[in-house]
């Protein structure tokens, strides 16, 4: 039986960590430090930084967040959004990730995957896929934080990434992503048929059940989440918010902006999981 990964996903805008629905409507919740640090204590077994608006400027904004987070965390750290070039990848990794996240530059070249895999390794390469069911049940691939249609099919484009030599795929539901409703096992269940390269998924968590299912009904490594996590950590937490530069705190912590949601914490999660005879670390 596979050991199954826990990734929170830290979207960033400028110097703070933010969350939306179906990738839009991006609220700020934090110092992307405070997150993070609490959840490699917690027992996260990786980090996901994005930076969200990396693609309205052509480039990653991260590499102070990711120089100082490296300090002081000791689990692999995956960059994405902005990344166009192999020096870009370059200097995220001098930074101090482990992995990049490719999505929009894959899509426009194709032939950067295979680049980028021969120069740092199919390891270190993750590429991203933002899915949206269109009429007629297929998914297609969007970019920009799902804003923009590719007309690339799903399946056709993660199985094209596998053999251009990427070492992992993140699957996003913009349909579910920051809804509270569960994942969408369809759509994860026809990418995780076509390609044996690790798959994480992403997009729609609200309670932990929806992690068990996912785990048990789908052939996937990891999952990546957001929401379910970063709420209880402002509940419960209530760390240091005057670092952030914008932000409605007093809504935050009123508890109206997780109503969806059935928090926990990545240990309660991890024991739960343990609990149903799936293998976490």
């Amino acid at each position: 039986m596979k050991t199954i990964r826990i990734i929170p996903r830290l979207d960033i805008k400028g110097p703070n960590l933010v969350k939306g629905i179906h990738l839009e409507g991006l609220r700020v919740l934090g110092k992307p430090s405070d997150f993070a640090k609490f959840y490699y204590e917690n027992g996260a077994d990786e980090l996901l930084f994005m930076d969200v608006v990396a693609s309205l400027y052509d480039r990653n904004s991260l590499h102070d967040i990711i120089s100082q987070t490296a300090e002081n965390i000791f689990i692999p750290i995956t960059v994405g959004g902005g990344l166009r070039t192999l020096d870009d990848i370059k200097q995220v990794l001098r930074a101090g990730a482990d992995k990049v996240s490719l999505n929009t530059a894959a899509i426009k070249n194709p032939k950067v995957i295979e680049q980028a895999a021969l120069r740092f390794g199919s390891s270190t390469i993750v590429v991203a896929i933002e899915a949206i069911k269109q009429e007629g049940g297929k998914y297609f691939c969007f970019t920009d934080n799902g804003r923009e249609y590719t007309g690339v099919e799903v399946v056709d484009w993660a199985k094209k990434v596998q053999d251009l030599g990427a070492g992992e795929i993140i699957i996003t539901s913009v349909d579910r992503e920051g809804t509270g409703r569960g994942f969408d096992e369809e759509l994860i269940n026809e990418i995780a048929s076509n390609v044996s390269v690790p798959l994480i998924v992403h997009g729609g968590a609200g309670k932990k059940e929806h992690f068990k299912e996912v785990i048990e009904n789908c052939n996937i490594d990891a999952v990546s989440t957001a929401g379910v996590l970063h709420y209880d950590f402002i509940k419960n937490n209530r760390g240091d918010m005057s670092g952030a530069s914008e932000g409605n705190f007093d809504f935050l912590l009123s508890g109206r902006s997780v109503k969806n949601l059935k928090t926990t914490t990545i240990k309660e999660l991890k024991a739960y999981l343990s609990e149903g005879n799936i293998n976490v670390r």
